[in-house]
């Protein structure tokens, strides 16, 4: 999935099991199965890592830090931190059970157009709950 799709998952599910554990946790098992999904990434890395940031900012900024759907957006979308940062690769894997499974991540599938829409209805979801809060 683009990250911007993880994010919006995460933040969707955060925000309704309303604890900041379970958020982070049901955030990375999203980020696990997403990338099974067959899907098309986005080709540009800055487009992907300023949404990811916008995303976390907005976030972060309309329903606190600590909030579950904000930690739940930030661990749904931690994992693909090393596509851009050098972390450490012991025996040369990846460190995200998902990004080294042989065939676990498939081109195909669900346009990146599709996810933006789809990650953009889950965004505006979240955020129409947390005004009602």
């Amino acid at each position: 999935m683009i990250v911007a799709m993880h994010i919006a998952s995460g933040a969707a599910a955060g925000a309704l099991v309303r604890s900041p554990t379970a958020a982070a946790l049901v955030g990375a098992t999203l980020h696990f199965f997403g990338d099974r999904v067959p899907h098309e990434d986005v080709a540009s890395k800055r487009f992907e890592i300023w949404c990811g940031v916008a995303g976390v900012f907005v976030l972060a900024a309309t329903r606190g830090p600590l909030d579950p759907a904000t930690v739940g957006a930030v661990a749904s979308a931690a994992p693909d931190l090393e596509h851009v940062v050098r972390l450490p690769r012991p025996g040369g894997r990846k460190l995200f059970p998902s990004h080294r499974i042989p065939g676990w991540h498939r081109p195909g599938g669900i346009s990146a157009e599709a996810q933006l829409f789809l990650a953009g209805a889950l965004f505006g979801a979240v955020f129409a709950a947390g005004f009602r809060r």
